[in-house]
């Protein structure tokens, strides 16, 4: 599926700026180094971090951490 917000496997798909938000959570960076690297405020991170966790029906960190291990890289 190229772009998009459509439904995949493992849920509903993640915006870009969600994307990249989850790679560097996967990565194990905290909030404040995802919003230096990505240019963003740390509140625009947890934002993003909202809705992946509402995407990914995860309540944590940690899980999301889990959830993402088993999800393919694009």
């Amino acid at each position: 599926m190229a772009g998009g917000g459509g439904e995949r496997e493992h849920g509903p798909a993640l915006s870009g700026a969600e994307r990249r938000v989850a790679v560097l959570v996967r990565e194990g960076c905290t909030n404040r180094e995802i919003s230096e690297r990505l240019f963003i405020t740390q509140s625009t991170v947890g934002q993003h971090l909202t809705r992946i966790y509402r995407k990914m029906q995860v309540n944590r960190r940690a899980d999301l951490v889990r959830r993402l291990q088993l999800v393919p890289a694009e």
